[in-house]
């Protein structure tokens, strides 16, 4: 945790507090809980909320990546972003704002953007802290948590603790994938990008997924020169492509160097102490040399080191094999979040925190696969889903209903760029199969889908719904209306079949 000034310190004070001293265990706990992030705090806290005796153990800080190397500070990140990429001259003069001398005269103070990103997070750190949890009756551990029974924990290999039932909620960790010579150089990953002080000029990332995009936007606003190499042919390649193309379009306009496709031939320190790329793309060989290197090529489940073995767990590479129940192979023993979830989000580990808390103590049968899961890349325009892609669903037997959001007035008056609302229907129904959304709101308008596939309500009703004019959410409800346009047989079928009130209603 660097730089330690006196908002880290605040931070560690209240996530890995020095002068913590581990509490006397418990005869027997109801609960033990390896691994403080989101979805073992949200286990914990509920646990004990319910009159449960918990143990907490953690071995890094509590909050684990969400609040410390994850959501929270990408975020604050972001946000600085965005005003910085406001306020430069080109695009304030469209809104008629002129900044006299123009773009000379504006500049990134990024130790202050850095410095902001520390305070908040550790304002924020309040909420994950020891002394909270010590409030709500929980016994927290400092110190790393290894199973050496089916009942039983230690915490650094001394103390023990006895549970009836445990719960494994220890991550994942930045992969890094095998690239020839990468291990012989700097690099950052998620788990070091917010320990910098002073903007690279060069910046290259590896990697085009949610947290590269994110990062490379915000860089690049900031105003380091930025290139991404992706080995995919598509930057977010598990996105819609029309969503994906959309975005790539709006990270090439910021001056962000994308290049898809590639193979590593190696990775390398200069003679000047910078790192150079090389890599193959396209029948030819290319190079580029950087100040700092961010490799963001996805997540693994921290399997290791827990003593899964001992407790009768089973694991994988991928994580920690669980039932719909999100029970192990050991039936007393439950995990949660992305130690065993392909679905590594924090609002997914805070809700799977919630489903082991019913169902490892109160007899529950909270299923997972019961979950309607969204999740969003926080770029400017935002990208956000829930349910299916088209490529998951079964040859014709569902429809598609595209709306371009760019025309609506809101959208216009703000100044918004390309955008769309997608969802899929299930065939001769309304029922919606998934949602994808384009757009500076989008991942605020996605509950909206959440709420009607998890409640059941299909498009048509999504479609009476009174959206307030002028807002970007009237985008969703015209989407939807056009369902109803196509189950009447469409404006042709309209015209000869339906009343002037009923035609009126689809307008």
């Amino acid at each position: 945790m660097a730089p330690l000034d006196v908002h880290n310190q605040a931070l560690l004070d209240k996530v890995h507090p020095f002068k913590h001293v581990n509490p006397k265990p418990a005869p027997m706990y109801n609960l033990v809980v390896v691994g403080a992030g989101a979805g073992g705090l949200v286990t914990a806290a509920q646990a004990a909320k319910r009159g449960a005796k918990v143990a907490l153990i953690e071995k890094e800080l509590l909050g684990g990546d969400c609040l410390n190397i994850g959501c929270v500070p990408s975020k604050a990140l972001l946000a600085c972003a965005k005003h910085a990429h406001m306020a430069t001259h080109s695009h304030c003069k469209s809104y008629g704002i002129n900044i006299k001398g123009g773009d000379a005269s504006t500049s990134v103070d990024f130790s202050h953007v850095m410095t902001r990103m520390r305070k908040l997070r550790a304002e924020i750190a309040s909420n994950d802290s020891v002394k909270r949890f010590q409030g709500l009756g929980v016994d927290v551990f400092i110190g790393c948590g290894k199973f050496v029974g089916p009942h039983k924990v230690t915490v650094n290999s001394k103390i023990e603790l006895n549970c009836k039932k445990a719960c494994i909620a220890t991550g994942a960790s930045a992969f890094v994938p095998p690239i020839p010579g990468l291990a012989d150089v700097p690099y950052r990953t998620n788990q070091t990008i917010f320990n910098l002080t002073s903007l690279p000029k060069v910046r290259v990332g590896v990697g085009a997924g949610p947290i590269g995009c994110e990062m490379a936007q915000a860089f690049r606003r900031f105003g380091s020169e930025v290139h991404v190499l992706e080995a995919m042919p598509q930057p977010l390649a598990r996105e819609d492509p029309d969503a994906a193309a959309l975005l790539l379009a709006a990270l090439k306009a910021d001056g962000i160097r994308f290049q898809s496709g590639i193979k590593f031939d190696a990775i390398e320190k200069t003679d000047g102490g910078r790192i150079c790329c090389r890599f193959t793309n396209d029948g030819g060989s290319h190079s580029i040399a950087c100040d700092e290197l961010l490799v963001a090529t996805g997540r693994r489940a921290n399997v290791n080191g827990v003593g899964l073995e001992a407790a009768g767990v089973k694991f994988t590479r991928h994580g920690v094999t669980i039932d719909d129940c999100l029970a192990t192979s050991n039936p007393d023993i439950f995990a949660v979040g992305d130690v065993c979830l392909r679905e590594k989000f924090t609002h997914m580990a805070g809700e799977t925190g919630l489903m082991v808390c019913q169902n490892a103590l109160f007899g529950g049968k909270e299923t997972f696969s019961s979950r309607t899961i969204p999740w969003v890349t926080y770029t400017q325009p935002e990208i956000a889903h829930v349910g299916c892609y088209e490529r998951d669903l079964e040859g014709s037997k569902f429809h598609t209903f595209t709306l371009k959001s760019d025309h609506f007035d809101r959208c216009i008056t703000d100044g918004c760029g390309p955008g769309f609302v997608r969802i899929h229907t299930r065939r001769d129904t309304d029922e919606i199969l998934g949602a994808t959304i384009v757009g500076d709101q989008a991942g605020e308008m996605i509950s909206l889908f959440t709420l009607a596939m998890h409640a059941k309500i299909g498009a048509k009703k999504v479609s009476q719904m009174i959206a307030p004019y002028p807002t970007q959410s009237e985008t969703s409800k015209y989407t939807c209306n056009q369902y109803n346009i196509r189950s009447w047989g469409g404006w042709d079928g309209l015209k000869k079949t339906h009343t002037p009130a009923m035609k009126a209603a689809l307008l």
